[in-house]
C-alpha cells in the first residue's frame, strides 16, 4: 500500500490562530514546526524568507513533520471576511487534486478547522459558501471545533445564573457545553448545508500536556470508504494504538482466521497481515514448531 499510494495527504482549513498547527503537532505527537516544501519536492527555509513573504500562504507547499513523515499537510489560511480569493484558490486546488491520476498525489482528506472562542462567529460569510457550493467529491470534509473549552466557560456562567454554586458550577460546566452542543446553532447549520461534512469533533485543551487528538483520528478513518487508504491512514497514525488493533481485528482476522488455525505457514501468513496495520512497530514472530492460532500473539516492539 505504502509503495503504491505512498504517504496519506490531507488539507488543513482554517482562520488565524484557529489552533491548527497544535492539532498537527498533536496528531504527529511532536511540539517541534513542521518542515516546508514546495510543489517540486524542494526544502523551504524559512529563514531565508522576508517577513511580508512569511505571511504568505501557498496551498501547494507540503508540510511535514520528521516525527511522522508519513502525513503531507496542506494549509489553507480560511475564509477571512468572506475571502473570495482564498476560497477560489482551495476550490481549484481540491479540483485540480481530485483529476490527479496517481493515487499518491490526491487529496485523501479535509480538517476544516472552526474556533470555539469566538463568540458569535462561529461561521463566517466564506466558510458558509464553502459548504454550500464546494462539492468536494469521495474527499471527505470532517469539522474539528477547536478551542471546545471556550464553551465550559459559557456553560460555567449559566450554571452560576440559574443558581449553582461556584463548586458545582465547575464541575458541571464540560457535562452541560457536551450535552447542549448538539442542539446548538453550529451543527444544525452543518445538517442544512448542500454539501455537509461526512463528521465532527470537538477538540479541547489543545495547548495541555497529555492531550490528544484521538477523536479526530477515529472520526477520519471512520469516513473513509477505501480500504487502501483506510488501512494507510489507521496505520500512518502513531498515537493511537487502540484503533490499529481494532481495525486489524475487525478488517483482517475474520478472513484469515480458519485457515490460519491449519496450518503454521499460515498463521504466519496472519501475523504479517495483521502487522501490515502497525508499520511503526517491529513484529518478532515466535519461532516454533507448534507455532499456530494460539501463538498469533507473536512480540510486539516499537522501533
Amino acid at each position: 500500500i505504502r509503495e503504491k499510494i505512498g504517504r496519506f495527504r490531507i488539507l488543513v482549513v482554517g482562520r488565524v490562530n484557529a489552533g491548527k498547527t497544535t492539532i498537527l503537532q498533536r496528531v504527529c505527537n511532536t511540539r517541534d514546526n513542521p518542515e516546508i516544501y514546495n510543489s517540486a519536492g524542494e526544502k523551504i527555509d524559512l529563514a531565508e524568507l522576508t517577513c511580508s513573504q512569511r505571511g504568505l500562504h501557498n496551498i501547494e507547499n507540503e508540510m511535514v513533520f520528521r516525527s511522522n513523515p508519513g502525513f503531507i499537510f496542506h494549509d489553507s489560511r480560511g475564509f477571512e471576511s468572506g475571502g473570495e480569493l482564498e476560497f477560489i484558490k482551495v476550490k481549484e486546488f481540491i479540483a485540480d487534486r481530485s483529476k490527479e491520476g496517481k493515487i499518491t498525489n490526491q487529496l485523501h482528506a479535509i480538517w476544516y478547522c472552526i474556533p470555539m472562542d469566538e463568540a458569535h462567529r462561529s461561521f463566517t460569510a466564506g466558510e458558509q459558501k464553502f459548504f454550500s457550493q464546494c462539492d468536494t467529491g469521495s474527499v471527505p470534509v470532517i469539522v474539528v471545533f477547536t478551542k471546545f473549552d471556550a464553551l465550559y466557560d459559557i456553560a460555567y456562567s449559566q450554571l452560576r445564573r440559574e443558581g449553582k454554586s461556584l463548586k458545582d458550577a465547575r464541575e458541571l460546566a464540560q457535562k452541560r457545553a457536551e450535552e447542549t452542543f448538539p442542539g446548538g446553532p453550529q451543527l444544525k447549520f452543518l445538517k442544512g448545508v448542500r454539501w455537509p461534512p461526512k463528521g465532527h469533533v470537538c477538540l479541547p485543551n489543545m495547548n495541555e500536556e497529555n492531550t490528544d487528538c484521538g477523536a479526530l483520528i477515529e472520526c477520519t478513518a471512520g469516513t473513509l470508504n477505501d480500504e487502501m487508504l483506510e488501512q494507510l491512514f489507521v496505520s500512518t497514525q502513531q498515537t493511537n494504538l487502540e484503533i490499529c488493533m481494532r481495525y486489524a481485528i475487525e478488517r483482517m482476522l475474520p478472513k484469515y482466521l480458519d485457515s490460519a488455525m491449519k496450518t503454521t505457514t499460515e498463521g504466519h501468513k496472519i501475523v504479517g497481515i495483521l502487522g501490515c496495520w502497525f508499520p511503526h512497530i517491529w513484529v518478532r514472530l515466535l519461532e516454533s514448531s507448534n507455532f499456530g492460532c494460539s501463538h498469533l500473539c507473536g512480540l510486539f516492539t516499537c522501533r
